[in-house]
């Protein structure tokens, strides 16, 4: 099996690939060769037993997405994005990377013939919501984003539905809760704060809370986002129907109550060191988002997070990123 991951530099692409190196295929196929592709060269993975090719640049060229996919890999997980702030603020840059290159990647496939018919799970986001919102927000709800972002993810998913319709790919749209906490340094999504007020904290740093504390969100840990991808590329297709794209499970959370859960896990202290500091940009941002799902349709196909509580969350970050210990 050949893999080709998209966005393999970012922080789930490069989880994805761990997971997969460390497991040595997927399904119950093994992996016998893996690309990886960012707009900045990927890190070579460590002991993995098949060949790897790292490949850099922009995908949104014309001619490089036929490049990526000269190899016929046979499943393509797709994870190149601007994120929601910077697409926001570069109207052009969002619509020629979420749009221009993912509508790209998607004519290569058409195009390559022989038969031709990779599985390609491609991340959406809960971002093609937007307000009014019920209560919960279940699988009959229409898409109307209210973001540029979102706009770009919509359009993506119905391209995703309708080239798998016609036989060219094998489709499979995720749409991603704000994955929190996520690692490194922040990003320029507007949904950055949501892990930075407890990734700071937990390494011994002030951070700042632009929006209320009544603020409500739909998140998931890093572990589930792998866990959906890997569920995703292997899970029976004949099961989905021609609906392509599935929100994920996720937890329901205000700020507070993540605050709540930081104190409980890491204790007053740790809380202590978020500072409350309002954003007119993001809270206008903020405004047009979902805050809770119902996702019948992605668990009844197996889906299913690593996580119980928003508590859960912190100690996946505290376990899989600190080592087990966090600055007191």
């Amino acid at each position: 099996m050949h893999i080709l991951v998209l966005g393999a530099a970012g922080m789930v692409g490069r989880k994805l690939v761990d997971r997969l190196v460390s497991d040595g295929r997927l399904g119950d196929k093994a992996i016998t060769k893996m690309t990886l592709h960012d707009v900045v060269a990927a890190k070579q993975p460590e002991k993995a037993s098949f060949p790897v090719e790292i490949m850099a640049g922009d995908f949104a060229i014309a001619g490089v997405p036929e490049k990526l996919i000269a190899g016929r890999p046979d499943v393509v997980f797709h994870l190149a994005a601007i994120v929601s702030g910077e697409a926001e603020l570069d109207f052009d840059k969002g619509y020629r990377i979420n749009l221009d290159g993912t509508r790209m990647l998607f004519d290569a496939i058409r195009l390559a013939g022989g038969g031709y018919n990779p599985r390609v799970v491609f991340t959406s986001s809960i971002a093609v919501f937007g307000a009014p919102f019920p209560d919960a927000i279940g699988d009959e709800f229409f898409n109307t984003p209210l973001l540029s972002y979102g706009t770009q993810k919509a359009i993506g998913e119905l391209l995703l539905a309708d080239y798998t319709r016609r036989g060219f790919m094998d489709g499979v749209g995720i749409r991603l809760p704000t994955i929190c906490i996520r690692p490194g340094l922040p990003n320029k999504a507007a949904s950055g704060f949501f892990s930075g007020i407890l990734r700071e904290p937990l390494a011994g740093q002030e951070a700042v809370l632009p929006v209320s504390e009544d603020v409500r969100h739909w998140h998931a840990s890093p572990r589930s986002a792998v866990g959906f991808l890997i569920h995703a590329g292997t899970m029976d297709t004949a099961k989905i129907g021609p609906r392509r794209n599935l929100t994920m499970p996720g937890i329901s959370a205000t700020v507070g109550e993540q605050i709540a859960a930081l104190r409980r896990v890491a204790g007053e202290k740790v809380a202590s060191r978020i500072k409350r500091q309002p954003d007119p940009f993001i809270i206008g941002i903020v405004a047009g988002w979902p805050r809770n799902f119902d996702p019948r349709r992605s668990l009844e196909l197996g889906f299913t997070t690593a996580e119980k509580t928003f508590d859960d969350i912190i100690r996946i970050h505290i376990d899989d990123e600190l080592g087990g210990k966090f600055a007191a």
